[in-house]
């Protein structure tokens, strides 16, 4: 173990919850009221057990049966040669484009050489996170081309979006990594965005992110990119990117996908490799042969990965839903996807790699009790999953397609009690309380007791957001609901942002190096 890991690892280093930054010592006194020694919280150290619901059988069983789609179906690897003839020489039979693999060839090779965790550099050394084991690292919601907030209603993202919501993350001590594409920039040109949003996470926070992945030309950029900002020699060594690689469920990878793969494996960058199911239309509507071919998927990616660099970091990624029978349309927060996600995390331990699912999802359009339902019930069921990498975590509406500027504060609001949750049960002498209950004794009570003056600041999660005032007090504060004060609250924090240091040299660097690519070609939308 690194003297890097142990410091991380150090008792109470994981539990912190999050709220605008504000300096001084008001601001130490709040954090530590709500558990949290330390602002730089790098992620969540878990010390409870997780929810296992499938007995070794049963797990043996789906591991046998993704074994025959991979050796029986196998997968396709559309539009790139280049896995193909890899391939083609780890001994898998190539037809055309689908590849069959030997039985237990894909598991081989990922227990090879895929490591079990990965630390992920941040250009502030203090931000740096540990991706696996018994840790969650907690990231925002990712991918979606509208924006919602009170004011102003539902509107295609913009770069303005893109840049208020990677402020909000680096402020919200609660969410450990910035995330990726937190919303689509539709103001700026297809194929010249990834520029500036990549540019903003180096710019406008110094916690870890991810790259662009929407073409192999765009992952090279990134790489080119972060190596400016941590050094030419520094990257091939060590990860300072994890990205989403997303399968194209049923059973096919896309050459824009397996492009993107390559690049970031070839610089040993991380990849997250996702089956993207919504089950009934893209995988089968039960729950073990939904199991069954997310498992064949990530193999075969995670696999395909180490053959192009082993020893690159990856993670088994999971998005499972559910599409509704009636309309088609994805449904989230039931229990059949909860059921999916409990059962990917074990087959995800067995198999000795991080783990990704999550996070706040719902299908509700507006920050209501819909939202509020669903996605506390995907973010609990993660949680107790054993989820590492956990995605969409923060301000995930209308089942993907809107970032919501309220729906993100009521999430890392959430989030901050999974972190509680997380950390489980005191059994310190202090938390034993035997002096108190000495002091009270029988039919008193505990509020004036010692012990409660010495702990009341600190014993209990507060929220951020929740108002647990009476009622005559919540009139008087302007009848507002969870959502009206979340309003409030991020618009708070975008007037206190500040943005980190960054090296001048680095920032001109940075600079020059996007505006001589974007001259390079003309403006798409593709």
């Amino acid at each position: 173990m690194t003297d890097n890991l142990r410091r991380k690892r150090a008792p109470g280093r994981g539990t912190r919850a999050g709220r605008p930054l504000r300096a001084g010592r008001a601001r130490k006194h709040d954090l530590r009221r709500r558990g949290i020694v330390d602002e730089y919280t790098t992620w969540i150290d878990r010390r409870i057990p997780h929810i296992e619901i499938l007995d070794t059988e049963a797990l043996e069983l789906i591991e046998h049966n993704a074994d025959t789609v991979l050796e029986e179906i196998g997968i396709e690897f559309r539009g790139f040669p280049r896995a193909l003839k890899l391939w083609k020489d780890a001994g898998a039979d190539v037809d055309g484009e689908r590849v069959r693999f030997p039985r237990g060839l894909c598991r081989s090779l990922v227990q090879a050489t895929a490591p079990s965790e990965y630390t992920q550099h941040a250009r502030n050394p203090k931000r740096s996170t540990i991706i696996g084991g018994d840790r969650t690292v907690l990231v925002p919601a990712y991918g979606s081309p509208f924006v919602h907030d009170l004011d102003r209603g539902r509107r295609y993202a913009t770069i303005e979006d893109f840049r208020n919501f990677v402020k909000l993350t680096y402020m919200s001590p609660g969410l450990h990594h910035s995330g990726g594409t937190v919303c689509e920039p539709v103001d700026l040109p297809v194929n010249k965005r990834h520029f500036d949003m990549v540019y903003s996470h180096i710019r406008y926070t110094d916690k870890p992110f991810m790259g662009s992945v929407t073409h192999p030309e765009r992952a090279e950029d990134t790489v080119a990119m972060v190596k400016l900002l941590f050094g030419e020699d520094f990257v091939p060594l060590k990860t300072v990117l994890t990205s989403l690689i997303n399968v194209n469920s049923p059973l096919t990878f896309d050459a824009t996908m397996l492009g993107a793969a390559t690049i970031y494996a070839e610089n040993n960058q991380a990849t997250v490799i996702s089956p993207f199911l919504l089950a009934g239309a893209m995988s089968p509507v039960t729950i073990a042969g939904s199991l069954t071919q997310i498992l064949a998927e990530a193999l075969a990616g995670m696999a395909y990965i180490q053959l192009v660099h082993p020893g690159a970091p990856v993670v088994f990624g999971s998005f499972a839903a559910a599409v509704s029978m009636q309309s088609g349309a994805p449904t989230f927060g039931t229990p059949e996807p909860s059921l999916v996600l409990y059962g990917v995390g074990q087959l995800a331990r067995r198999l000795g790699v991080p783990f990704r699912s999550g996070g706040g999802l719902c299908a509700a359009k507006l920050p209501d009790a819909q939202a509020a339902y669903e996605s506390a019930n995907t973010l609990q069921t993660a949680a107790m999953a054993g989820v590492n990498f956990m995605l969409h975590t923060a301000g995930w509406l209308e089942g993907g397609l809107a970032m919501g500027y309220e729906k993100f504060i009521l999430d890392v609001d959430q989030a901050n009690m999974i972190a509680v949750l997380l950390r489980g049960v005191d059994l310190s002498e202090n938390a034993q309380a035997l002096d108190a209950l000495r002091e009270v004794g029988p039919g008193s009570h505990f509020l004036g007791a010692a012990h409660t003056l010495e702990n009341f600041e600190t014993a209990f999660y507060r929220s951020t957001v929740a108002d647990n005032n009476s009622f005559e007090q919540w009139q008087q504060d302007g009848s507002l609901d969870a959502a009206q004060r979340a309003n409030g609250i991020w618009k708070q924090m975008l007037k206190d942002y500040e943005p980190p240091k960054l090296d001048p040299a680095i920032h001109e660097e940075l600079l020059a190096f996007i505006e001589r690519r974007k001259s390079e070609f003309e403006d798409r939308d593709y």
